[in-house]
């Protein structure tokens, strides 16, 4: 749970949470918590003379006046609401069951605006880089070509799937979700561990924190002048909505496991949020070079499938043959332009971990520039 927040410090005019009004004067700081930092780890919360980091004090001093009854009262109802809305997670293997309870802890992590921003520009080139890769080793394969790459580091990896030489999502951007793993070092700045590119999840989640939080600290959460996450679920729902290959109002369909996985939860509510259809295999046939959905109704087109399955599943016929989560013939429609998946299949193959040894030689490759 991360809470990115305006700098009390930074100059007024910053950030969209800091023109929507000025907030109550910055707290005292609250003493220093009595605890000793190991050697090579970073303190989040306190600077190097020991006084709490300004985006930190506002938290922390809402939370010291409330007391320690009333934040044990504040984190069961936590409890309680997660619990209402059926928010769980289930641990591979456990496919049977209620599952386990999805775990937010009340105090969230911060970051300040100034650090949020180094972190997003990075974030932004890095999905600008790695939307070109995927067009690149789906189509031309420049970086091949020019040396940039070496050919096995491609061509050995399970996610690279020749059947899907070609395809190319409409407009100029393949990869419409991008998901980043990232830790904090011993300097502070952020080091990318590993990329998600088939079909990445936490959105939802991230959707329940917020609106979990946002109800059980309503003031603490205004005053902290939170950066809003409503225009990215906005402008996802666009983006689907403009990729549909039909002139017609289009149907999106949220495709899904067999509803036991470990992030069921997640796509229900993502569907919920987002006003679309969950289907799962079974529930979508190709016929005469179309996808349809299975209704109440009869047949139902569907023009853009947002898929919660992993490339190799999601046809039978042309990828893996035992597949029970794919739609068979998926691929050959998607081939014919007559529905687009995102992301788009064969994004699997930018989950390589040999890919961070060579990307600032693919960066100079295809952005020219470090």
């Amino acid at each position: 749970q991360e809470f990115c927040v305006s700098n009390p410090s930074s100059s007024p005019g910053l950030t969209q949470a800091q023109t929507q009004g000025q907030g109550p004067a910055t707290p005292l700081a609250p003493e220093p918590m009595d605890y000793q930092v190991p050697v090579g780890l970073l303190d989040d919360v306190h600077a190097a003379d020991g006084s709490v980091k300004p985006q930190w004090q506002y938290l922390l001093a809402s939370f010291r006046d409330l007391g320690p009854q009333l934040l044990q009262e504040r984190e069961e109802k936590i409890q309680r609401i997660l619990r209402d809305d059926g928010a769980t997670y289930n641990l591979y293997g456990q496919e049977s069951g209620p599952g386990n309870a999805w775990e937010l802890d009340s105090v969230p992590h911060i970051i300040g605006s100034e650090d949020w921003a180094r972190i997003e520009a990075g974030l932004l080139e890095r999905a600008e880089l790695f939307n070109l890769i995927l067009r690149d080793i789906y189509g031309p394969r420049t970086l091949l070509r020019h040396g940039a790459l070496p050919p096995e580091a491609l061509f050995s990896h399970s996610g690279f799937l020749r059947a899907c030489q070609g395809i190319q999502l409409p407009g100029e951007h393949e990869l419409v979700l991008h998901a980043v793993d990232m830790v904090r070092q011993a300097d502070g700045s952020m080091c990318v561990l590993s990329d998600r590119t088939q079909a990445p999840s936490g959105v939802g989640y991230a959707l329940e924190n917020r609106l979990v939080m946002s109800r059980v600290f309503p003031s603490i959460y205004r005053e902290s002048h939170v950066h809003r996450i409503a225009s990215f679920y906005q402008r996802l729902r666009l983006k689907l909505t403009s990729l549909s290959p039909s002139d017609d109002l289009p149907c999106i369909a949220l495709l899904t496991h067999s509803g036991k996985d470990e992030t069921r939860f997640e796509y229900a509510y993502l569907a919920n949020y987002l006003g679309l259809p969950l289907v799962q295999s079974g529930d979508l046939v190709v016929r005469n070079g179309f996808l349809w959905m299975k209704s109440m109704d009869g047949l139902r087109r569907v023009d853009v499938l947002l898929r919660w399955v992993d490339d190799i599943y999601c046809d039978p016929v042309e990828l893996r043959s035992d597949s029970r989560l794919g739609v068979p013939g998926l691929l050959e429609v998607v081939r014919s332009g007559h529905v687009v998946v995102a992301n788009p299949l064969g994004s699997g193959a930018l989950e390589n971990a040999i890919f961070l040894k060579y990307l600032p030689e693919i960066s100079r490759s295809l952005l020219g520039r470090e």
